[in-house]
């Protein structure tokens, strides 16, 4: 029942998707990738958007169901719900009968199986597709790496361009395209970003599109913004313009969002989900930080199937003790193969079943001037629970993830409390 109704309601939307088409003239970019899509989408339409009337939706629409209702700018209602669904439809048909207000539409486009990408060719059709990374992701239904690289760059069907960050994507992959363009930090690529003393240049090849303070960016943050820069490159807007749209991004909730915590601390609130890739990105960023006291929450990765030990155990490796002052985990598989592997590298490793006993834990060993990473997968971990008592201000629990009356429910289910 539930993949009828699926079927029927993406059937519908792609129908007046397919009409918006034809009888507007406007643009749409697709973000795909492992990691870091949601980041990448806001960032691109807040550069665009210092130019062109930009539309994208601030949550996850990225599935065939919930992507058609970013061009319409409608909320998702419940899937068993066939007059709210009706309501939707009708709304979009008056839209129909107007002049469409936007030039752009930004998007990102998921995926957990093979095949789901191809999917979006029924209704869309992009001018750019930007692929953030392809690394390890829901490896369960992915076998092979080579299997999750030829379902993200299957994105090239739809669109006219493929932008690509040469960093996090292998280059015998993206080798593989005919019609591709690069973006990069560490490699050669056609877009580059330069970041020195606090400074990011951002460039094509002699020419300087962009300079900005990023003294207090993250590496995921960087390259959002080198891959907004590059697309508003394509779209024509001038230096001025990409670097006013660069100054202007904000970190999306639970995506390495910076708050106040208590004594003078920092947290960085990364704990939308977790991967092996996105994790490494996190820590790097904690790394190259100042701080006195640096302190990492880990939680599990979920959705990895038969590599989970091993990608778990690579993350217990990969944290330094020169540079965490102790590392927390919480989740059986980050407990079991992470821990272990941390404490070999030399690093103070406790664990935990639940993120508000973490919480209650680090409250009074915060020193002034720490900074606390956060990083989870979602279910059975929700390690933004642990945040709460360490937000200076406790308004700002509103600004972390998942914090409905409906997912507050569940995790109190959860964890018992």
């Amino acid at each position: 029942m539930k993949e009828i109704a699926k079927k029927t309601v993406a059937a519908v939307l792609g129908f007046q998707i397919r009409r918006l088409y034809k009888k507007n003239d406007f643009k749409a970019v697709g973000v795909v990738g492992s990691i870091g899509k949601t980041s990448t989408k806001l960032a691109i339409a807040t550069v665009l958007d210092k130019k062109f009337k930009a539309q994208h939706q601030e949550g996850n629409y990225n599935h065939i169901v919930t992507a058609p209702l970013v061009f319409f700018g409608e909320k998702t209602p419940s899937l068993f719900n066939p007059f709210a669904w009706l309501g939707v439809f009708w709304r979009n048909e008056k839209q129909l009968r107007r002049p469409y207000p936007y030039e752009i539409v930004v998007l990102e486009l998921g995926t957990d199986g093979p095949g789901q990408i191809a999917e979006f060719q029924k209704y869309l059709k992009l001018e750019v597709a930007v692929v953030t990374s392809i690394v390890p992701e829901h490896m369960e239904f992915f076998g092979t790496l080579d299997e999750v690289a030829a379902e993200e760059l299957s994105v090239s069907k739809l669109s006219g361009l493929v932008l690509a960050n040469a960093d996090l994507c292998d280059k015998k992959y993206l080798d593989s395209l005919p019609d591709i363009m690069t973006y990069a930090m560490r490699t050669n690529a056609d877009y580059r970003l330069v970041n020195d003393k606090n400074t990011a240049v951002v460039s094509t090849g002699q020419t300087q599109l962009a300079q900005f303070d990023s003294s207090n960016k993250t590496l995921p943050e960087l390259y959002s913004m080198l891959a907004a820069a590059a697309v508003a490159v394509k779209f024509g807007l001038e230096p001025d313009e990409i670097k006013n749209g660069l100054q202007a991004i904000n970190p999306a909730p639970g995506r390495l969002q910076r708050l106040a915590g208590i004594n003078n601390s920092v947290i960085l609130d990364d704990t939308y989900n977790a991967s092996p890739a996105a994790v490494k990105l996190a820590l790097s960023s904690l790394y190259q930080m100042e701080s006195p006291q640096k302190i990492a929450i880990l939680g599990n990765m979920n959705e990895l199937g038969p590599s989970s030990e091993e990608e778990h155990r690579k993350i217990g490796e990969f944290c330094d003790p020169k540079h965490l002052s102790m590392v927390l985990t919480l989740g059986p598989d980050a407990n079991k193969y992470l821990a272990p592997a941390a404490e070999t590298r030399g690093c103070k490793v406790i664990t935990f079943d639940n993120p508000y006993t973490v919480g209650d834990y680090l409250k009074p060993v915060i020193k002034p001037g720490a900074i606390v990473l956060a990083k989870g997968s979602q279910n059975g971990v929700f390690a933004e629970e642990a945040l709460k008592v360490l937000l200076a201000n406790p308004k700002d629990q509103t600004k972390l993830v998942r914090q409905s009356p409906a997912w507050l429910k569940i995790k109190q289910k959860a964890f018992k409390k």
